[in-house]
């Protein structure tokens, strides 16, 4: 946030809330989402849009806390509403894992089944002062993660199940073509579920890419090719969110339920966040 503070979603069912954690490391709960809030994002006016997993919604709050919108998908339910992002229209654009929670994790441990559960994965254009699905993404991708808008004005969209980055060029097609960008994950079979999670642009038009369960924040060119890798503390950072000043990302890590502050080459790419008329 602009003042400073951070905030974060928590999954975890005895919490289900988003919380801010100020300058001095102070935390406070501001939102009480229930079920299992999985990504946030913020408007131009300080409302929170939040992908609540478990009964398959977005939800918007105001700053204050209060429920301004619920969004739906149009004929059943997003499966997974994971990530999301505001892009340069002003729509928002959510990522949904393709898999029901309750199928893939039971609180923090992933069905040992993963590598062959039938997902659905893909990605929506959402109007958010309609409240209504515009158009979708893609389809059948391996748990559709971590979103951002590049400095192209791309989406990129990752797939945790095999590490790639994929590109769209959704302004440029109404039905826009998967383009495979790059890949996160290290050389190597892995034992456990690995895979690029939440992403943010830098200002060096590099993304950066936390991967769960490979303890790293991937850095990957224009060009899609891997030029760096910055480690965390732990084995499993899920997202990324570059400080309003200063040359620093903040990285929620899930083993030990903290953020953690890197030191990073560049800024971040200020995100979009409309004003919204809702």
């Amino acid at each position: 946030m602009q003042d400073g503070t951070v905030w974060a979603v928590e999954m975890a069912g005895s919490r289900a809330c988003v919380t801010s954690v100020d300058l001095d490391g102070k935390v406070e709960t501001r939102i009480k989402v229930g079920g299992r809030p999985n990504g946030m994002t913020v408007d131009g006016d300080g409302r929170i849009w939040v992908a609540e997993a478990r009964e398959g919604v977005v939800l918007c709050f105001d700053p204050d806390g209060r429920l301004a919108k619920r969004i739906t998908h149009p004929t059943d339910r997003f499966l997974w509403p994971n990530d999301l992002r505001f892009g340069p229209d002003g729509h928002l654009y959510l990522t949904d894992s393709g898999i029901l929670d309750t199928v893939f994790i039971t609180g923090l441990d992933i069905n040992p089944d993963y590598a062959t559960l039938p997902y659905r994965g893909c990605s929506y254009e959402i109007d958010p002062i309609k409240g209504q699905v515009v158009r979708q993404f893609d389809e059948n991708i391996k748990f559709t993660n971590g979103i951002a808008f590049g400095p192209d004005n791309f989406l990129y969209v990752n797939e945790t199940l095999g590490g790639s980055v994929f590109r769209y060029d959704i302004f440029g097609s109404k039905t826009p073509q998967r383009e495979v960008f790059g890949n996160v994950n290290k050389l190597g079979d892995s034992p456990v579920w690995r895979g690029p999670d939440g992403m943010a642009f830098g200002t060096d038009g590099n993304l950066y890419c936390t991967v769960y369960g490979q303890g790293d924040v991937t850095i990957l060119n224009p060009a899609g090719e891997v030029v760096g890798r910055l480690p965390t503390n732990g084995p499993k950072p899920t997202n990324i969110a570059f400080a309003s000043e200063g040359r620093r990302a903040f990285v929620t890590e899930v083993s030990a339920s903290r953020i953690e502050v890197l030191e990073t080459p560049c800024e971040g790419l200020p995100l979009f966040k409309p004003r919204l008329a809702i």
